[in-house]
């Protein structure tokens, strides 16, 4: 019998064949358009262009929130070109850079439109500005600001379009709320994230409500305390929404397998606050004994009674 030829030396061995499909199935994954030297500054991607497993997550979190982005930015663009993004707890802001790269760069000579990215990291701002003015993004800024020095700072407009905050822990989350209600935003992207303040606030108040309501049995084990908490601190945050006058959407950022903090909550302006949204917020707030975070989840005044409302 014939001995076997040997293999050509162009032909590729398992090992190289492993390897393109690994680098064909990651072009796959990153958006046509998108700035691959933007994502290895963002460590995204490696120097020499992989992704690995974290990253992949990450970026497949960003891309699908930005699916949900695009369109409101859209909707906006056809009305004028001077948008205004505000990212709060922007962190190393990948949502603004991402965002920026894919729908604003292409036009940024012409566009008047602007990303800011609020962090109250000193080291984070820096080095955001230092990577917008490497990649020649002028239409980006990040300031170093709380909440309440971001609502009366002059280095942002007095109305924003659209407030976004990814990820953003605890009430970092309310905060970027009533950052968009004071600026009168347009639309909000939320993905809340690590929500302890209400369960605190359920464990320290159980004993009364535990005595008079039996559906309190909901977070009477501690483990459902933390679980029932984080729940209905979005729905509080809902209805607080709603009665300001903002039509409101809860959806999945992505599949449960890429991260368990994972709701998104889309919020558009629509003009009349919503009545029974205030009176429901009230009645949860009372019934669970957390009346007194009234502040926290507020409402207009005498939005309750008040004939400008809708029913």
């Amino acid at each position: 019998m014939k001995k076997s030829a040997k293999k050509s030396a162009t032909q590729p061995t398992q090992v190289q064949a492993t390897a393109a499909a690994s680098t064909s199935q990651e072009k796959h994954e990153i958006r046509p358009g998108q700035s691959l030297e933007l994502l290895k500054e963002l460590h995204i991607l490696t120097r020499d262009g992989k992704l690995n497993q974290d990253s992949r997550r990450k970026l497949k979190q960003v891309y699908h929130l930005y699916q949900f982005i695009e369109p409101l930015l859209q909707q906006l663009q056809e009305e004028r070109s001077d948008i205004s993004l505000v990212d709060h707890g922007a962190g190393k802001s990948y949502l603004g850079f991402i965002l920026y790269d894919l729908f604003f760069k292409a036009g940024q000579a012409q566009s008047k439109a602007h990303i800011y990215g609020i962090e109250t990291r000193d080291e984070l701002v820096k080095r955001s500005t230092e990577l917008a003015q490497r990649l020649d993004f002028p239409g980006m800024s990040f300031l170093n600001l709380s909440v309440a020095e971001a609502t009366r700072s002059t280095q942002l407009p007095e109305q924003i379009d659209i407030v976004t905050a990814l990820h953003a822990c605890d009430t970092a989350t309310d905060d970027a709320i009533e950052f968009a209600l004071k600026k009168k935003a347009r639309f909000m992207v939320l993905v809340p994230c690590c929500q302890a303040e209400v369960a605190a606030e359920l464990r320290k108040h159980k004993g009364d409500a535990v005595r008079n309501n039996p559906l309190s049995e909901m977070w009477r084990h501690p483990i459902h305390t933390r679980e029932f908490g984080s729940q209905i601190t979005n729905v509080l945050r809902c209805l607080q929404l709603e009665a300001h006058g903002y039509q409101v959407r809860v959806t999945e950022l992505v599949g449960w397998e890429h991260s368990m903090k994972n709701e998104l909550i889309i919020a558009e302006y629509k003009g009349k606050p919503v009545r029974r949204a205030a009176e429901r917020l009230a009645e949860v707030l009372k019934t669970t004994g957390l009346d007194h975070m009234n502040r926290r989840f507020f409402v207009a005044d005498g939005t309750a009674n008040s004939e400008n409302v809708t029913a």
